[in-house]
């Protein structure tokens, strides 16, 4: 699990249950996607809430969180330096 922590002490993650981050205080908890099927039994995965695109279709529904949690990972927690 990646935290990051922001000059301004705010903390960030994927949220899971690795950690009970209710240890750090209270929890602002956000979706960042939503992976959901497609009438044809794919899947997609719609970063719309963090602006990120949609991703798929995948075959498979873990092949869509897969895909979900390296988008948020590569561009939300850890975006480029531009």
């Amino acid at each position: 699990m990646q935290i990051v922590v922001t000059p301004t002490g705010t903390i960030r993650c994927l949220y899971d249950e690795t950690l009970d981050l209710h240890a750090f205080g209270p929890l602002e908890i956000q979706r960042g996607s939503h992976v959901e099927p497609t009438a044809d039994s794919q899947w997609l995965a719609d970063l719309s809430p963090v602006h990120g695109p949609v991703l798929g279709p995948y075959p498979l529904r873990r092949q869509a969180l897969a895909a979900e949690a390296a988008w948020l990972e590569d561009n939300w927690l850890n975006p480029p330096v531009s």
